[in-house]
């Protein structure tokens, strides 16, 4: 055992998951129960529409949520996609990690899975997520607004005091999105990738761009060659940013935020966005991320910031 412990998360939302993880990272608790534990809060709170219970619904206003594991000592993964009616899709896909075979399943037979395991059956939109996609449906049939929006999500990379580290991420993806649309947060190496030997990265943003790239999967090879978290951050998102645009004429928004098997972290942007990170050295943390000449600046959320956030996740339809 060492002195060493950490964990960092995509957004906002993730910060009273994270502390709850703390807790239980501070007294010996395993990597991989302090992503799931993190994860599950944000899936749980109504509020959050991108995740879990409250996330926006497909165009047929349906929630089809997305969700992976990895474990970082052995690299097993478990992902599902297209999940209806089951709560806290981060579990199930725990759970399928420790398969040897089937570890990503999508639609009905991940239904099937998670019935079979014992997992809670519940309907998982909620009377807000449902007005929200009324109201963009009127306004793409009477202002042509694009119907996509809203694919914020949640994603973990955990270290412990034995060195074990995982990875966790979970979404209902696009706003809108087709029936059966995946994005890069249940695909390993896109969304997410860990290897305690190493560290792990976990991205958020546009999955068809993240997909392009690998980035989460570039982010832990750079780490590998010995470079700081930052730094691979940055190289890694920007060097994909730079190359969408070369040769698809434009990148959408993308994030990513990583962790080495000491405990340093660091996060990449090319749009404004919020983190959460904690570890040995410091306590639960919001910080507010920018790009800039191709690096990322970082600042603490302010006040001001964190009451806009509230107001702003809680105000009326």
């Amino acid at each position: 055992m060492n002195d060493k412990w950490g964990i960092i998360a995509t957004w906002r939302m993730a910060y009273e998951g994270v502390g709850q993880a703390v807790q239980s990272l501070k007294n010996k608790g395993s990597a991989g129960d302090g992503v799931e534990l993190a994860v599950r809060l944000v899936e749980d709170f109504p509020f959050y529409k991108s995740v879990g219970y409250g996330g926006l619904p497909n165009e047929q206003c349906e929630v089809e949520l997305d969700a992976a594991f990895m474990d970082g000592n052995t690299l097993a993964i478990g992902a599902v996609g297209g999940l209806m009616d089951y709560k806290n899709p981060v579990s199930i896909a725990r759970k399928l990690s420790q398969e040897r075979y089937n570890n990503f399943l999508v639609g009905a037979g991940a239904e099937k899975y998670a019935h079979h395991n014992g997992f809670e059956r519940t309907n998982m939109l909620t009377t807000r997520a449902k007005k929200l996609w009324e109201k963009r449906v009127k306004a793409v049939q009477e202002k042509g607004l694009s119907p996509y929006d809203g694919h914020d999500t949640v994603g973990m990379i955990g270290l412990d005091l034995f060195g074990n580290m995982a990875a966790a991420t979970s979404t209902s993806g696009l706003f809108m999105k087709k029936k059966g649309r995946i994005g890069d947060s249940p695909l390993s190496g896109s969304g997410f990738y860990v290897d305690s030997d190493i560290g792990g990265a976990t991205a958020t943003g546009l999955g068809e761009d993240i997909m392009k790239g690998c980035l989460s999967y570039e982010v832990v090879q750079l780490m590998s060659k010995g470079i700081h978290p930052q730094k691979a951050a940055d190289q890694a998102l920007f060097q994909l940013t730079e190359k969408l645009q070369r040769k698809y004429s434009k990148a959408g928004a993308m994030s990513v935020v990583c962790m080495n098997s000491e405990g340093e972290w660091g996060v990449a942007t090319n749009v404004e966005f919020s983190f959460v990170v904690a570890n040995h050295d410091l306590e639960p943390t919001i910080y507010i991320a920018n790009p800039r000449n191709k690096m990322t600046e970082v600042e603490l959320a302010s006040e001001e910031w964190l009451n806009n956030y509230q107001k702003r996740i809680h105000q009326p339809v």
